[in-house]
This record gives C-alpha cells, sequence and structure tokens, in this order.
C-alpha cells in the first residue's frame, strides 16, 4: 500500500513539527491497512482527532456558532460517498463511507447525516470545539439576527482566498485534510474538513462535492485543500486526474493543475496525485505538509 496524506494549504505553521509528526503517522497508519478504502479512512481518522488540523476537533466555526464537518470518498471504480454540514461528528470520513457502502446515494447533508452517522455506529454529539477555537469565537463578536445581519458581519471576515491573503479568516483556515491510496491494482481519495472560519451557518465547500475536494479513477486519484469557493468551481482533483488520465506523472499532474487553478482563480489551494507508479504534490500557498507512506 502506497499513501499520501496532506495537512492543508495555507500559511506556514509556527510549529511544524508536531504537526509533520502526526501526518506521518497518519500515513503510516494507513499504509499499513488492507484495502485503499481502509488506507484513506484510517489515515484520516488520526488527523480528524489532532486540533492541529481543520478536520474533526479543532473544525471552523460557522457564523452561527457552530462546528460543521464535511467529508467526501471515492474510489477508483467510481464508487462514492459524501456528507456535509454535520454539527458534533468528529470522524467525518466514516459517515462518508458509510454513506458510500451502506446506502444507494452518494451526498447526505445536515441532521439526516447526522442520523446516518448515528444508526451506523459513528460516534455523535461531539464537543469539537478547543479552548482556542472556543476563546476566537468570543473574541470574534458573533452575530445576532437574519442571514442578512449574519452576512454583514462576516463580509470582512470570511476570505483569505488569494494565495497572499491576510485578515481575520486566513489561509491557516484552510487546515482540511486528505488522503490518496494506491495498492497496486486500486485507487482511494478522501478529504474531510471543519469548512472555514466565519462563514455563514450551512455553508459548504468544495470538500465534499465529487471532483472539487476529492476524486478517483482507473488512472490514478487526488484530494485538494484550500480555497473551497474557488476549487469546487475549477473542480481542481478532477482536472489533476484528467492530467494523469492523458499520460503525466503524478506530480506534474499535481503541479499543472495547480498551475492551471492560479491562472483561473488567483486563489491559493494545494492537490496531492497518485497514479500507479507513485505520488506528486503541489500547492501556491506558503506553506502544505504532506506525508508519505509505503507497505
Amino acid at each position: 500500500m502506497r499513501l499520501i496524506v496532506h495537512g492543508g494549504a495555507g500559511g506556514v505553521p509556527d510549529d511544524p513539527e508536531p504537526r509533520q509528526q502526526t501526518l506521518d503517522e497518519a500515513a503510516a497508519t494507513g499504509a499499513s491497512q488492507g484495502t485503499p478504502v481502509d488506507a484513506v479512512e484510517a489515515a484520516l481518522r488520526v488527523l480528524e482527532t489532532d486540533p492541529a488540523f481543520n478536520a474533526g476537533v479543532g473544525g471552523a466555526v460557522q457564523s452561527d456558532g457552530r462546528v460543521r464537518t464535511d467529508a467526501g470518498v471515492m474510489t477508483s471504480d467510481r464508487e462514492t460517498g459524501a456528507v456535509a454540514g454535520m454539527d458534533g461528528v468528529e470522524h467525518a470520513v466514516s459517515v462518508a463511507r458509510v454513506v458510500m457502502e451502506e446506502t444507494p446515494h452518494v451526498f447526505v447533508a445536515g441532521r439526516p447525516a447526522v442520523d446516518v452517522a448515528d444508526a451506523f455506529g459513528v460516534e455523535t454529539g461531539v464537543d469539537l470545539f478547543t479552548t482556542e477555537t472556543r476563546e476566537r469565537w468570543a473574541d470574534a463578536n458573533p452575530p445576532e439576527g437574519s442571514p442578512r445581519d449574519h452576512l454583514a458581519w462576516l463580509e470582512d471576515r470570511f476570505g483569505g482566498t488569494s494565495a497572499t491573503a491576510s485578515n481575520d479568516a486566513d489561509l491557516s483556515d484552510h487546515d482540511t485534510v486528505g488522503a490518496v491510496a494506491y495498492d497496486g491494482d486500486r485507487f482511494a481519495a478522501a478529504t474531510s474538513t471543519g469548512g472555514r472560519w466565519f462563514a455563514l451557518a450551512g455553508r459548504v465547500g468544495d470538500v465534499p462535492q465529487v471532483g472539487s475536494g476529492f476524486y478517483a479513477a482507473p488512472a490514478g486519484a487526488a484530494s485538494a485543500t484550500g480555497a473551497g469557493e474557488d476549487i469546487a468551481k475549477a473542480t481542481l482533483t478532477r482536472r489533476a486526474v484528467g492530467h494523469v488520465e492523458r499520460g503525466l506523472n503524478a506530480q506534474s499532474a499535481a503541479e499543472l493543475a495547480i498551475e492551471e487553478f492560479a491562472e483561473l482563480t488567483g486563489s491559493g489551494a494545494g492537490v496531492i496525485v497518485a497514479d500507479d507508479e507513485g505520488v506528486g504534490s503541489a500547492f501556491n500557498t506558503d506553506g502544505m505538509q504532506t506525508g508519505v507512506a509505503e507497505r
């Protein structure tokens, strides 16, 4: 099993070594699994538990003061599951897998997705706040009133979409996690996130959208991170895997996809890619940490 994980594209963390250790642990955990789907799920569960990343515990807070998690998973035979807008669910990747394997659907959202998690033994009702995120939210003068009032409040807070942006919702908020695995026969890709800080309540970004936050096909697979609205508009992971299908190796495909993304959107993002010979990664933000393991 060969696996690559990412911990989000954005700013350079103040203390990158512990994050790198966790990414390496996640990669090793995933690479020890028996199937690519097992591999990407196991890897992301490690990262969803670590509050240093924006997935699961420590996720971003939306304008109504709630942390909602999203995830998607896909295999090279195009089996797919995705979930979004789940309040109190730490392991969104596991719920996405349930949707893929246990339902006839691709995407389940909101409270019904939480109910699916509960019905299939994925823990719900988890407090996803940390001391730091609770303090940051309290200091943000949270809004009241209608969605119009929330939109006025987040106008100067939500953003950070460019590769050089610096504001209240800076690129450190993009620490979405993702994994891509290959066992010599099959690929799987998965991505999980807590969203973006100061987004309108109910906002869903690229992560659970097929071809945007994650994508897998017989030729390869990819997971993306960064400015979610723009990733969705550019279908970044489908673009990257398309380059593999046209004969580029994983590294060249990642680099070209990010180059095209930057030209199209002017925004910041990163992508990891696997093909049948290796893995690659590229980003146009200040940093994106990855971990790779093979067993």
